[in-house]
């Protein structure tokens, strides 16, 4: 409708943040062509692309997209492959033949044999394998689910139980650990099964509405259309509406799906990715892309409709180079293959949760979000930081946006009301991470009808294309996917079994809007949770409801929930600041650059410091004493004073000693210094501070009061030599011979008694 794929021009040199863009695609792919390959699969439990040829099948790893990696090779032996996949240890490969066998061959012993159907009016629509301690291979078909042991001494698999119910198609993810299984005339019946480590959980059956085009007509939902995800650890499913142009999205409780709102749609063509708890859906044949955070309770897309970039194309500059515009051609031709320059093309299917396959020239791109330009885009600067504290892929890069944007604001002098709230955000997401144990850094889908029969199914394991990716034909064919863990227990009527990769619930007692629209409950929680727990507040967290017990088991056991491994390896970073940066790479920075009257900085410490101690957080002590420094600079004493005895300057020591620092052509400040370390208890730097002063007969009854033998006599004899009086120095060897009775036997009594008796027979003479 929108004509041909756009072709991107090197020469442009799309390699930074400048285009309007944010969302894109890393040149160069990882390049999975291989000769004579029969298709393209995804196997998202191992995270492997597979190319199978003629009896081997080809494997390159999708956790770190490289230009120069290497796959690896097995031996499958020869025939028609539909579907294949590795076993969760990597020693078994499964592979569907056809509609109705499965062979199976051992990577170790080289023992292979296969599986068929026993009836014919069955047909297998794909399996996938599962880490169950009573099952480990679980096979779809079109009466339902039949749950099997791989047996490698029998050569067969053994059938443990079945679920029987009639299947058209079914979506699958091993993210989600959830398959929905499509029945009825216009496959819009569902039943729902998430397998765990603690047993198969079963959803109550439900129903997805369709738009109707005409009053006869009943439109009939295809596998395409659905697409499973999971955001910020709960599970959604996307439905694509194309009557109604809408993309409902659903989201799974434990005792009902529920529909949560619809996005509006652009395109007939609508494919999904999930990149950082963002989603991303593609208007293809409108070629943009359009960004939801579903977390903060909104349905308005972060930001306008723009293009998917293509960034790192080599350019080519005929001129400067003294080539030919032929001989830049050629270099062009040579080191963009394959059509790599073509966005949104014939050949790509996009894979749940962040590649996108171009099946047709066998290469494999991973989407990234441009967080720069995201928040360049928006003004709204509290929802660019909740935005970006969310993110976790590259945690450092939003934590330096974080920093930047506050630093702009306070020397931009916004109104402090915005620069509160965006403080308000700063807290809570740290606040958030240290009640959750996280590290402060520094640091498709779509599916078609199937060759063998009409019945269609979605699985991450999916057939990708059905010829040589060599071939320059770009044939649809059936995509077929899988791989996951599973469990054997059925519950009744509703669902506990959660994936966890991090607790959460954010219990603190203020800021309840920045708490929720950061989202901190059930971050990173692939969650079911109970309707009715959860219903009116879609950010509760799990940690209030008690799982439910499979069926015949007894109370406390089976209770374990399944996890997602490939979440727990890796250790989550957060974006948060802690108050030491906040001082560090806002606060006294800004503090160098701003000049006049200091008063706006104040103003923002001050809305900084009442955050923090809204919420019990104990602030840099440099910033207490700027504030301080920042008042007496500008002779706002009274202001200073209001600060230190309402308590909005935490007392402390440092703060003390600035007190006296900037007291010294202010009486008041300095007291208030003085009565700050007594008040703390710090007797031996107020004692020092008052024989400094000259008021050591003071602080020899201070002394004495308070027990401070800490200080030395030397110091206070000193002060009453220089006093030039005889009484005060006679007082001050009587307090410590009288307090210490081997005084006398020192070298500081002798020497100060010798001093005493010229002093008094100077004055008699």
């Amino acid at each position: 409708m929108f004509g041909k794929a756009p072709r991107v021009q090197p020469s442009v040199g799309l390699s930074g943040s400048g285009a309007l863009s944010h969302v894109y695609i890393q040149h160069p792919p990882l390049r999975c062509s291989v000769p004579g390959s029969v298709g393209l699969f995804y196997d998202d439990a191992n995270k492997l692309i597979l190319s199978p040829t003629a009896g081997q099948v080809f494997a390159w790893k999708t956790n770190s997209l490289s230009q120069q990696s290497t796959p690896t090779s097995e031996s499958v032996g020869e025939g028609p492959v539909l579907s294949i996949r590795y076993s969760l240890d990597g020693k078994v490969i499964a592979i569907q033949r056809s509609n109705v066998e499965i062979e199976f061959r051992n990577r170790e012993t080289g023992d292979a044999f296969v599986q068929k159907c026993k009836s014919e009016s069955e047909s297998i629509l794909g399996f996938f394998w599962t880490d169950c301690p009573t099952c480990n291979v679980i096979v779809i078909k079109t009466c339902g689910l039949d749950l099997c042991t791989y047996e490698p001494g029998l050569k067969a698999l053994r059938l443990v139980d079945t679920r029987k119910l009639n299947v058209n198609w079914y979506v699958y993810t091993h993210e989600s650990r959830m398959i929905l299984l499509a029945s009825g005339m216009q496959c819009n019946s569902f039943t729902a099964f998430q397998f765990s480590s603690g047993g198969v959980i079963r959803l109550p059956r439900f129903e997805m509405a369709m738009t109707k085009a005409e009053a006869n007509q009943k439109p009939v939902l295809y596998a395409e259309d659905l697409h499973i995800i999971t955001i910020y650890g709960r599970i959604y499913c996307l439905q694509v509406d194309r009557v109604a142009m809408l993309l409902h999205f659903h989201r799974f409780y434990r005792d009902a799906v529920m529909q949560q709102g619809s996005f509006p749609i652009y395109s007939s063509k609508i494919a999904v990715n999930v990149v950082d708890n963002v989603i991303l859906v593609h208007q293809v044949d409108a070629k943009v892309v359009i960004m939801y955070d579903i977390i903060s309770d909104s349905h308005v897309p972060i930001s306008a409709p723009l293009p998917l970039l293509l960034r790192g194309l080599p350019r080519v500059n005929a001129s400067s180079s003294g080539f030919s515009n032929k001989d830049a051609v050629n270099l062009e031709t040579d080191e963009i293959r394959d059509h790599e320059d073509i966005i949104y093309g014939d050949g790509w299917t996009f894979l749940i949760p962040d590649l996108i396959c171009d099946a047709a020239h066998g290469t494999l791109w991973r989407t990234h979000l441009d967080l720069e330009a995201i928040a360049a885009s928006s003004s709204e600067v509290s929802s660019v930081l909740e935005f970006l504290q969310r993110r976790k892929l590259d945690s450092v890069k939003a934590k330096q946006l974080c920093l930047s944007i506050m630093r702009t604001q306070i020397l931009e002098r916004q109104p402090v009301p915005v620069v509160s709230r965006a403080i308000d955000t700063l807290v809570m997401s740290y606040l958030h991470s240290v009640k959750m144990g996280i590290s402060i850094q520094g640091r498709l889908v779509g599916a078609e009808k199937t060759v063998a029969s009409d019945n269609q199914h979605l699985d991450d394991s999916r057939f990708l294309i059905n010829v040589p990716t060599s071939s320059a034909e770009t044939h649809k064919n059936s995509i077929k996917r899988g791989s996951m863990s599973g469990g054997e227990h059925e519950y009744r009527q509703s669902i506990s079994g959660d994936i966890r990769t991090e607790s959460t619930g954010l219990t603190t007692s203020s800021i309840v809007k920045n708490r929720s629209s950061i989202g901190f409950d059930a971050e990173e929680n692939v969650n079911l949770e109970s309707l009715g727990s959860g219903a009116g507040d879609s950010h509760r967290g799990a940690n209030i409801e008690q799982p439910l017990q499979p069926e015949g088991s007894e109370s406390g056991e089976n209770q374990s929930e399944p996890d997602i491994p490939e979440q727990r390896e890796l250790q989550v970073a957060s974006a948060a600041i802690s108050p030491d940066e906040m001082y560090q790479f806002i606060f006294a920075p800004v503090e160098e650059e701003m000049a006049g009257d200091p008063a706006y900085l104040v103003a923002i410490i001050v809305e900084y410091l009442r955050s923090a101690a809204s919420e019990k957080l104990k602030v840099h002590p440099n910033l207490n004493m700027m504030t301080i420094q920042l008042l007496a600079r500008s002779e706002r004493f009274a202001e200073l004073w209001m600060f230190v005895l309402n308590k909005i300057v935490e007392p402390s020591k440092e703060v003390a000693l600035q007190l006296l620092e900037s007291g010294r052509q202010n009486f008041m400040t300095r007291k208030l210094g003085m009565d700050m370390l007594r008040k703390l208890s710090l007797h031996h730097d107020y004692v020092l501070l008052l024989v400094q002063d000259g008021y050591y007969i003071e602080a020899l009854r201070y002394a004495r009061k308070n027990k401070v033998i800490s200080i030395r006599p030397s110091m206070f004899l000193e002060a009453a030599v220089s006093s030039n009086n005889s009484q005060h120095l006679a007082a001050v060897l009587r307090f410590f011979s009288d307090s210490n009775p081997t005084f006398k036997n020192t070298t500081d009594y002798s020497m100060y008694r010798r001093i005493l008796n010229g002093m008094s027979a100077a004055s008699v003479a």
